[in-house]
């Protein structure tokens, strides 16, 4: 029995776990053994008592690390990947979820500019304060006013939008709102119908240099086709709700009624408490979620993505004097494992006065949230840029 237990398969490796040149990455590897002589990529590891370990140099984006024991009773060996981070750096991902509201305002108010409007202009206030880029992930449909629908979106701005894609990018994220966790039990070509719908329209209107492949679909919960589906299609990172799991958050039938925010929050609480530790051994990848927790992401080499943890704050859901604590914390739990990306969302509708939810200073915590990982050193990129981000294996 031989088991590697200073990284994890799929770990994700950068200048904070060991030594980084130019053309490799050193890192101690470490683990146990039977007690017998250890080899690590067919080199002798040093061995007290059960313990081995081997300085290796990770040269490649992707690294196979083979170790291996000799035993009276056979071969016994383990291996893993692991990904360097190259030439890793801080930095920032900021997306907004259920985007339809906008386009249902500039279809029929075509204002001479797109930033007119309230909700751009305001978004483009943060970026010219603090550089950050942005993702609006895209509803085909208005299930709130089911007479827009996108293919209704002029395209008079497409120039305005191809002027801003260094910063603002639109994304594929469902059909509609309704109902929640849509591609749950969907087949790929249902999926890939409504991606087409969503992806053509934003072609037409923004331009091909406006779209980016998404980080998340509505509600996350997809069925492994849809999943696969998202791979082939260009998604390179997703979150561990991919697999159809028990969630928190309200019902459909709450959410149809309209919802209260507080008792989403209340909901969410509940859930995350101990009253369903139990069961949540059951519906959960129990290894996976503290790992994630404590390291912030995993590249898995079968699916070819990365799984990230949690974000740094989704804005509607926290009250505006708590997210630079969130935040704050978010980051100092991720720089001390040295991870060195985090995600800051949110979701439309709270933004705009005739949604039944309306949040008066959601804007407001967008820019707070966004000012918070900016003044921590965090630069802003788009997941799906890279290598979450970073460029350096692209160059």
């Amino acid at each position: 029995m031989v088991e590697i237990t200073s990284v994890r398969q799929g770990a994700i490796l950068n200048h904070n776990h060991g030594k980084e040149t130019e053309n490799a990455l050193t890192i101690l590897l470490e683990g146990f053994g039977s007690g017998r002589p250890v080899k690590v990529n067919g080199e002798k590891a040093d061995m007290v008592g059960r313990r081995f370990s081997k300085e290796i140099s990770l040269t490649e984006k992707l690294n196979k690390i083979v170790v291996s024991e000799q035993t009276p009773f056979g071969l016994y060996s383990q291996e893993i990947q692991v990904l360097w981070d190259k030439k890793s750096f801080k930095r920032y991902n900021c997306f907004i979820d259920d985007n339809v509201f906008l386009f249902t305002d500039l279809a029929r108010e075509r204002p001479k500019s797109a930033f007119d409007h309230f909700y751009l202009k305001a978004l483009k206030k943060i970026h010219d304060k603090y550089g950050f880029k942005l993702t609006l992930n895209c509803f085909y449909r208005n299930d709130h006013d089911k007479s827009f629908t996108l293919d209704q979106m002029p395209d008079i701005w497409k120039q305005e939008f191809i002027d801003n894609s260094d910063w603002l990018k639109f994304s594929f994220h469902a059909k509609s709102e309704f109902p929640d966790r849509p591609y749950l039990e969907s087949s790929a070509e249902e999926f890939g119908k409504d991606f087409d719908d969503v992806y053509n329209e934003i072609v037409r209107f923004a331009g091909k240099e406006c779209y980016i492949a998404p980080t998340v679909i509505h509600w996350g919960n997809i069925h492994p086709t849809v999943a696969q589906e998202c791979v082939r299609r260009g998604v390179t990172n997703y979150t561990p709700i991919l697999r159809p799991t028990v969630m928190g958050g309200p019902s459909l039938a709450e959410r149809l009624k309209g919802g209260d925010m507080s008792k989403v929050r209340t909901r969410d609480a509940i859930y995350q408490g101990n009253d369903l530790e139990g069961f949540a051994m059951y519906y959960e990848n129990q290894e996976e979620k503290s790992y994630l927790a404590k390291y912030r992401g995993y590249y898995d080499p079968l699916m070819g993505l990365v799984i990230r943890g949690g974000g740094a704050v989704c804005c509607n859901l926290v009250p505006l004097n708590q997210i630079e604590a969130k935040v704050k914390n978010c980051i100092a739990a991720a720089e001390s494992v040295g991870a060195e990306f985090i995600n800051v969302a949110t979701h439309e509708q709270y933004t705009f006065p005739y949604y039944c939810n309306y949040l008066p200073d959601h804007m407001e915590r967008m820019d707070l949230a966004v000012r918070t990982v900016v003044e921590a050193g965090y630069q802003p990129v788009f997941f799906s840029e890279g290598f979450m981000g970073n460029m350096a294996w692209e160059k």
